[in-house]
């Protein structure tokens, strides 16, 4: 099983624990992230008409230390099983910023991987204290945030028939329902600078998410630790994120 993810940051924090995480469950996944820091949609479709050889190539969470384009990694990579497009946090919430950069990336990733399913992967909202510049966007509301996210994600979703691996709505989850992560009120951050997933619990999170929904592999059966996680804690998060995504979460 491959994926490629044509990310950000947010995809690194999606992706860290992913490799190892699958294959304590018995599944070999090979997850290859492209690296810019901050990048939108409309510089990805931008980068990927002008050819720009401008990505850090990272596979298992690990840098290569090469420098790629989307172009070369969709023709020259081999084949992949899914391919994650994502908008940058500072849009996330903002529908006009997706189209029409989102599509074209689709068309160009069905043209070169036709076998592969494009999906798209939410991002999530900023902690309720972060001093992220672009938080002012959202009145400085996390709430505010997800909620535009989550409805711009769902209208490209829609738009494109494509599957949206719900990280954000996970993570928005756990703020509000589960005990401990309501950082409000002392909680445990989901974050480690107010807006990049904590570790180790942020980035196991959305790992187990992906596993769930891609790999249709029950989160339960991760037998992976990360470092500064115990046992007992690794547990309840895979429990939760396994009763979640059971759940219809687009109503």
């Amino acid at each position: 099983m491959r994926s490629l993810s044509i990310g950000n940051s947010f995809s690194q924090d999606a992706c860290a624990f992913l490799h190892q995480a699958a294959k304590s469950a018995g599944i070999d996944w090979e997850c290859v992230n492209l690296y810019i820091g901050g990048c939108s949609l409309e510089y990805h479709a931008e980068n990927l008409r002008e050819n720009r050889q401008n990505y850090s190539l990272e596979i298992n969470g690990q840098s290569t230390g090469r420098t790629v384009s989307v172009k070369e990694a969709l023709e020259d990579l081999g084949q992949f099983d899914f391919i994650t497009l994502q908008q940058a946090s500072h849009f996330s919430g903002m529908e006009e910023t997706y189209f029409p950069f989102i599509a074209e990336l689709f068309a160009s990733c069905r043209k070169a991987q036709p076998d592969a399913e494009i999906v798209i992967h939410e991002t999530w909202a900023y902690e309720t204290d972060s001093i992220h510049d672009a938080f002012v966007n959202y009145e400085r509301s996390q709430k505010k945030m997800f909620n535009l996210l989550h409805n711009a994600y769902k209208k490209a979703s829609d738009m494109l028939g494509a599957r949206i691996i719900p990280v954000g709505d996970t993570i928005q989850y756990f703020r509000e329902k589960v005990p401990g992560f309501d950082y409000s009120n002392g909680g445990a951050p989901l974050t480690r600078d107010g807006f990049h997933l904590s570790v180790p619990d942020g980035r196991f999170i959305a790992a187990l998410v992906w596993i769930e929904l891609l790999a249709k592999t029950d989160a339960r059966k991760v037998v992976f630790i990360p470092d500064g996680m115990t046992e007992t804690r690794c547990d309840m998060i895979e429990k939760n994120v396994h009763s979640f995504l059971q759940k219809d979460w687009n109503e």
